[in-house]
C-alpha cells in the first residue's frame, strides 16, 4: 500500500509541474513547451536512475520520484531511460526497434484516437 501512495503522491506533484509549464506564455507552430517537458523528464529520470544506483535510495522514494514524479510529468521520460539502457546494454537492435515502434505506433494511437471519436461522436 506505501507503495501506490508513493506513486500518487508523485504523479499528483509530476502532472501539476507538466501543467505548469504547460501555461508558459508560448504562441509558436512547434510544440516547444512539450519538448521541454520531456527533455526536463528525461533528465530528471536519468539522475533519478543514476543517484538511486549509487546512493541506494529507498525503494519508497524511488517510487515517489521516478514512477510518480516523473511518471505523472512524462512517460517520454521512462521511454527515453528504457530506450538509454538498451543502448548501454549493447542491444542496439533493439533499441533502434523501440524507438520505431513507440513512434509509428503511438503516433497510429492517436490518429486512431482522433479518428475514433470524430466518428462517434
Amino acid at each position: 500500500m506505501t507503495g501506490f501512495l508513493c506513486v500518487g503522491a508523485g504523479g499528483a506533484a509530476g502532472a501539476m509541474l507538466r501543467y505548469a509549464i504547460s501555461l508558459l506564455p508560448y504562441k509558436g507552430a512547434f510544440p516547444v513547451l512539450t519538448l521541454i517537458t520531456n527533455v526536463l523528464g528525461a533528465l530528471a529520470i536519468g539522475a533519478i536512475a543514476g543517484a538511486a544506483a549509487r546512493r541506494g535510495l529507498s525503494a519508497e522514494l524511488v517510487l515517489f520520484l521516478k514512477t510518480g514524479v516523473c511518471g505523472g510529468f512524462t512517460t517520454f521520460s521512462t521511454f527515453s531511460l528504457e530506450t538509454y539502457e538498451l543502448l548501454n546494454q549493447g542491444h542496439y537492435g533493439t533499441a533502434l526497434l523501440y524507438m520505431a515502434a513507440s513512434l509509428v505506433l503511438c503516433l497510429a494511437g492517436v490518429a486512431a484516437g482522433i479518428f475514433l471519436t470524430e466518428r462517434i461522436g
